[in-house]
């Protein structure tokens, strides 16, 4: 999914200086942004004041929406480099088109996963025959330096690994949780995961503490660590757990999403993850002229213009304690 704010700001993301150490309980309230003309979406990541958790650096939940007699989902071609989206639905279909010529229907607990490593571009649409209801989040997972670079793959897994504890269900959708590893491919020590508990359940879902994490709640009324967390925001965690206390007041789904925090400082603009103004300054010119990104094929439109620059310069700043 593309970020599609005309008035695009540049994130300064990464480095431990925001980090924390031990736990806590920091609840992150989104900003509504509309994505087209039957899409909104709860915008997570970044947050005032909570720009990644690990290498997690962008979180939007969208619905559940009526789509029954909307387009739904429709998504331009547009581009990214420097980071790996992850969509994962609870209700509904998208098909992901990209400039790789992959052509690919993603349905509710299926993974997918593309690595934009140096460029790609793609398109994200509901089909034109769709499912009354759409619900899920995209994500961005920001790769590090030594592997930002890597050629542009996509990936498509049905059958991912399940974790089971009384009234707990847990799918594994990239990294490793309780010994169960996803097949996506990660690029940083992380985890996310699909948590679906039964309505009056109480369960402790065991965690690494060199991890930060986070838990988005998707529906249902849920307690994480004690803290109520309503459909649509997120708990922010810090590190330091070894396990997390999670009870259920009706069913409910939540994503967990974790990792090692990630230390190296980045500049996030539109759908560009870099290191610096200039690259990013870079990336935008060759998307605006046509080259680098290559072009997605069978989409139905035109695709995505990038918004303007800032006025001053784009850099990382210190984050560093």
């Amino acid at each position: 999914m593309s970020n599609l704010d005309r008035q695009a700001t540049p994130s300064v993301c990464g480095g431990r200086g925001f980090v924390v150490a031990e736990p806590v309980r920091e609840l992150l309230a989104p900003r509504r942004v509309q994505l087209g003309a039957s899409t909104e979406v709860r915008r997570l990541l970044p947050n005032l004041g909570r720009r990644m958790v690990g290498a997690w650096a962008f979180v939007d939940h969208y619905g559940p929406d009526d789509i029954a007699d909307e387009p739904g989902m429709q998504v331009p071609p547009h581009p990214h480099m420097g980071l790996q989206t992850v969509s994962w639905l609870h209700d509904g279909e998208v098909l992901h088109r990209d400039s790789l010529g992959s052509l690919q229907t993603v349905r509710p607990r299926e993974l997918g996963l593309m690595t934009s490593g140096r460029a790609i571009s793609h398109s994200e649409e509901s089909p034109k025959e769709h499912a009354r209801l759409l619900h899920g989040a995209q994500l961005w997972v920001a790769l590090p330096d030594a592997h930002r670079h890597v050629e542009p793959h996509f990936q498509h897994h049905t059958d991912l690994p399940v974790v089971t504890a009384p009234g707990l269900s847990a799918t594994v959708i990239l990294g490793e949780l309780d010994g169960a590893a996803s097949p996506g491919t990660a690029y940083t020590p992380i985890v996310g995961a699909d948590l679906s508990l039964t309505g009056g359940a109480e369960a402790r879902l065991p965690l690494g503490p060199d991890f930060e994490y986070a838990v988005l709640s998707m529906s249902g009324e849920a307690e994480v660590d004690g803290v109520p967390v309503l459909p649509g925001s997120m708990l922010y965690l810090g590190c330091g757990r070894t396990e997390l206390p999670l009870r259920a007041v009706s069913d409910a789904s939540l994503m967990l999403l974790g990792g090692e925090p990630f230390e190296e400082e980045l500049v996030m603009f539109w759908n560009f993850i870099g290191r610096s103004g200039d690259e990013i300054a870079q990336a935008r010119k060759d998307w605006e002229e046509g080259s680098r990104f290559g072009e997605v094929q069978g989409y139905d439109g035109a695709r995505l213009p990038a918004p303007e620059l800032p006025m001053t310069p784009l850099k990382p700043r210190g984050r560093v304690r």
